[in-house]
């Protein structure tokens, strides 16, 4: 195992955990409603989705594209599924779905 492999996988535990776990340290009282604090864990969510998608596409699309059609049909089932209600969990299971059925297709 490479030093690379073991530092990229520390420094992205320590994000996670910075991101997850932090602001409920820091914040112990009751945040107030559309204060700093609100605003700011109601951002982590959507950051942390982000961050999985782009560490997902990334090594597909980079160096060499590959496996690009299960990508595409991933993300859009999960825009479609997201869109209408705002459900993460929908989303998260329709863009996994739709990934393997092509994924599946094409193999």
């Amino acid at each position: 195992m490479s030093a690379a492999l073991v530092l990229m996988a520390v420094l992205a535990g320590a994000a996670n955990w910075a991101f997850r776990a932090l602001p409920t340290i820091l914040m112990r009282k009751e945040p107030q409603p559309g204060g700093l604090a609100a605003r700011f864990l109601a951002a982590t969510g959507p950051a942390a989705i982000a961050t999985l998608f782009a560490a997902s596409v990334l090594p597909q699309i980079w160096p060499a594209p590959h496996e690009t059609f299960p990508l595409a049909a991933g993300t859009v089932a999960t825009v479609a599924a997201f869109w209408p209600r705002r459900s993460i969990v929908a989303g998260t299971l329709m863009g996994a779905v739709a990934y393997a059925i092509v994924f599946w297709m094409v193999s």
